[in-house]
């Protein structure tokens, strides 16, 4: 699937210490959307509004980083977005919306997951071809469950971000 080879290859080159369970989570994102970090609306806030209150140095990510092959999800970046002066309360609102406005497509995720043995293969993904099926025949056992990022990915760009439907972030349209 060529957009799985081109998002995984964009992030490859900016994120070069992602192991296979940060591949997995992207594609789970761009397949799934948000929905599972999000209990409630109030949680969703308290989570976000303290996870800002401990932002610290992060990698020079863009605000938006489309994951979605129509380009309409994205991972909105916290640094760059609260640097550029959006709104907190905005963004946890888009975020909680685009529950309902992209439901989960585990069909997506599971086509986006089968394609990966391959890229690897073609030399896509820096992984051996049957460590990637492996992982994946594992994943797949578990009925493609939610996944955080590995500790070296954590360790290495202290990841912030919300997975949102850009339309609904229209502030980003202008910039």
């Amino acid at each position: 699937m060529k957009f799985i080879g081109q998002l995984l290859a964009h992030h490859f080159q900016r994120y070069p210490r992602m192991e296979l369970v940060d591949v997995y989570k992207l594609l789970h994102q761009a397949a799934m959307g948000p929905g599972h970090a999000i209990d409630d609306p109030r949680s969703a806030r308290d989570k976000l509004e303290a996870e800002v209150a401990q932002l610290g140095e992060g990698p020079d990510d863009p605000i938006a980083d489309p994951i979605s092959p129509d380009g309409k999800l994205a991972r909105i970046h916290l640094r760059p977005y609260l640097a550029a002066g959006h709104s907190a309360s905005i963004l946890v609102d888009a975020f909680v919306q685009t529950e309902h406005s992209h439901p989960a497509a585990p069909e997506r995720l599971e086509k986006f997951c089968a394609c990966l043995g391959d890229l690897a293969a073609a030399g896509g993904i820096p992984f051996p071809r049957d460590e990637v099926e492996r992982y994946v025949q594992a994943i797949a056992g578990q009925a493609y469950p939610v996944m955080h990022h590995s500790g070296a990915y954590r360790t290495a760009y202290h990841p912030a971000y919300r997975v949102v439907a850009l339309d609904l972030l229209p502030a980003l349209h202008r910039i």
